[in-house]
């Protein structure tokens, strides 16, 4: 079994496909699914999808790349997380690749979203492009160890991921992994132990080999596992099995 632990199910490229949807999980083994937020406005709908189904969990965040939206408190954060289906704070982070940072606007809002986790005991879910250093300083700066999460997406280096594992944070590799280009992203997933490592398609975009330039979807997760387990030499079989139970033990679901 496999779970895709970053999707975006309430984007308009899934509006009245959601049946579908969901029996292709089932149809390739895909367990769960983790619905993520990107503002506070959509929240609702994210959660609603979440709460449709027992397999399906949200998140409560606004992402760094939505500027003009309404800013996330710290108070709103931690009330929307307290939704028993609401397992985590994200998505949140910095960006600086369609605007040089350094964003002050970006920071402080991930400082928010990383002090809500705190106070919520629920893990942050991290996104970080062409950011890393400053990604990295305000986790440090916020204790952002002490909820831990995930750097979604990852596309960093392997230095970036070994100072986030130090802070107990978990890589979770999409279908970039598969891209024939992809060579250096392929040796940092051949180095992170897959005893820290979670898989997603951060769908509707980013779909993995063979499914390039098409919509993405949770039922495709299962080829970033057999590209991850092509890389470790290992069983696809074992990539989903101990990607699933690192799931689960980050997001504290009693299965």
């Amino acid at each position: 079994m496999y779970i895709d632990s970053h999707c975006h199910l309430n984007f308009p490229d899934f509006a009245n496909r959601l049946p579908d949807i969901y029996q292709n999980m089932l149809d390739n083994s895909v367990s769960h699914a983790l619905c993520i937020s990107v503002d506070l406005d959509t929240f609702p709908e994210v959660l609603a999808i979440a709460e449709s189904r027992d397999n399906l969990y949200a998140s409560v965040g606004v992402h760094p790349d939505y500027e003009d939206c309404s800013e996330p408190t710290m108070e709103k954060l931690v009330e929307l997380a307290s939704k028993p289906k609401v397992v985590a704070i994200g998505e949140t982070g910095m960006d600086y690749y369609r605007t040089p940072g350094p964003l002050t606007w970006q920071q402080e809002r991930f400082r928010v979203h990383i002090r809500a986790a705190r106070a919520t005991g629920k893990p942050l879910i991290i996104h970080t492009r062409a950011a890393s250093e400053d990604t990295l300083r305000i986790m440090a700066e916020e204790k952002a160890s002490e909820p831990s999460g995930v750097m979604h997406c990852f596309t960093e280096s392997m230095d970036v991921a070994r100072a986030a594992m130090d802070m107990g944070f978990y890589i979770s590799f999409s279908g970039i992994v598969t891209f024939k280009n992809a060579k250096d992203l392929k040796e940092v997933a051949k180095a992170v132990p897959l005893d820290r490592m979670l898989i997603e398609t951060d769908a509707p975009y980013l779909a993995p080999a063979p499914y390039r330039g098409k919509t993405n979807e949770p039922g495709f997760v299962k080829h970033v596992a057999e590209e991850i387990a092509r890389l470790k030499d290992v069983s696809v079989e074992e990539v989903g099995e101990v990607t699933s139970r690192n799931f689960m033990r980050l997001f504290k679901i009693q299965q």
